[in-house]
């Protein structure tokens, strides 16, 4: 249904450019000048067409890092196909960025940011609250968002304009609890979320819901925004007798926790989904004992071909080496931004328009061979078809991830 309502709409706004004379012709949107100048955005020669896609992401506050790491693959996919064929017309593409702040609060602001931007497509976020509270702001718009790595199922969820293109939490949650119950041999598991938090708890719940399943047993504690110490938390997974921790949580707390583990020597596995997928966590590691695993949508050495490339582009700038941590490892969020921006070429080729509403329509049935894999958007949610997650695992000597093989459960 949501399908055949977004077709509808894109062919009444075909034949109403014919009747008021002629076929329908792309034009880039017209500059707003009320807007601010973001001094981050790819800048167009005026005499160019130019189609605009939004970035909306956290480049501050507690997922800042992560939002910088996704934005980087964008960036390098820009670099690399810097322009999009659109009814015989060569667009020139720039990246808009708008900064969520890491937060739902400010999400809605940055929304509307991209909205008076004028632009055709926007891809993020990192960080399914932010999302969510975006999601109105761009369906009201009428723009279709493609979420990243925004797992949440509530993201996508009775919206015709938000798209994703990662796995969603139930799946991750299942993932997780298999592995521990059946790699790790965990029995009694501590998970340890934000209070409020709809990924944290959300992954939490589906986490538990699997791992009891097996026969297992939880111990669930949530921490209040803004915490900054966690040692009574760590002190109750150990005194309770926990085989293994899951702490689904943003990149600022993770740091915190993997460095308290640190500190106190810590054994007993951290398991984290796809926020704990970062440098500054793989940092706060090195030199320990910590055992840390992570579940992600990208394996480093999967393609030779692109990690030899990003790591050049990594390393062309101090800017951004910088936006990725410090080194040049490869982050699966910036590989899923990366192939997010192909799908937006992929859906404003397939549209042969750079109207909002026409990419909306065509996006249902992109399907595109991305460096994650096979890239392709169910009828009823706009989900992405996905069923395969990577584990990865912390090299604390070498601070480098390694390979802790492929897992494909039902979720």
């Amino acid at each position: 249904m949501k399908k055949l309502l977004a077709l509808a709409l894109a062919l009444i706004m075909v034949f109403s450019l014919c009747a008021c004379g002629g076929a329908p012709v792309a034009e880039a949107p017209a500059e707003d000048s009320s807007a601010a100048e973001d001094s981050s955005a790819a800048e167009a020669p005026a005499s160019e067409n130019v189609v605009k896609i939004g970035v909306f992401e956290p480049l501050t506050g507690d997922s800042g890092a992560g939002g910088k790491q996704e934005y980087l693959g964008m960036q390098y996919a820009n670099y690399l196909t810097p322009t999009v064929e659109v009814g015989g017309v060569e667009y020139t593409v720039q990246l808009v960025p708008a900064d969520n702040a890491s937060s739902a609060d400010r999400a809605p602001t940055a929304a509307a940011q991209l909205v008076s931007e004028g632009v055709s497509v926007v891809l993020g976020t990192y960080g399914s609250s932010a999302a969510i509270a975006a999601g109105p702001t761009f369906e009201g718009a009428q723009i279709p968002a493609i979420g990243v790595t925004c797992t949440n199922p509530q993201v996508t969820a009775g919206n015709d304009y938000y798209f994703r293109i990662c796995f969603l939490d139930p799946f991750q949650g299942t993932v997780l609890a298999n592995y521990a119950f059946e790699q790790l041999g965990a029995t009694k598991a501590y998970l340890l979320g934000e209070l409020g938090n709809e990924y944290d708890n959300g992954l939490m719940n589906y986490f538990e819901e699997a791992f009891v399943g097996l026969g297992g047993t939880v111990i669930k504690d949530n921490f209040p925004l803004n915490n900054s110490d966690f040692t009574s938390y760590l002190n109750k997974a150990q005194a309770e007798g926990a085989d293994v921790i899951f702490c689904p949580v943003a990149i600022a707390y993770s740091t915190q926790i993997v460095a308290l583990a640190k500190d106190m020597g810590l054994t007993t596995p951290i398991l984290g989904s796809d926020t704990l997928d970062n440098n500054t966590v793989l940092e706060a590691a090195q030199g320990s004992s910590v055992d840390l695993r992570v579940s992600t949508f990208y394996a480093d050495g999967a393609n030779p071909e692109f990690d030899a490339g990003f790591k050049e582009f990594i390393n062309s700038s101090s800017e951004n080496l910088t936006n990725n941590g410090g080194n040049d490892n490869i982050a699966a969020v910036s590989v899923m931004g990366y192939d997010a921006y192909y799908v937006a070429l992929e859906a404003i080729k397939a549209a042969g328009s750079i109207e909002s509403t026409a990419i909306q329509a065509a996006l249902w049935d992109v399907q595109y061979e991305g460096v994650t894999g096979n890239i392709a958007f169910d009828d009823v949610n706009g989900d992405a078809v996905r069923d395969t997650a990577f584990i990865k695992i912390a090299d604390t000597e070498n601070n480098v991830w390694v390979s802790g093989g492929s897992q494909q459960v039902a979720g």
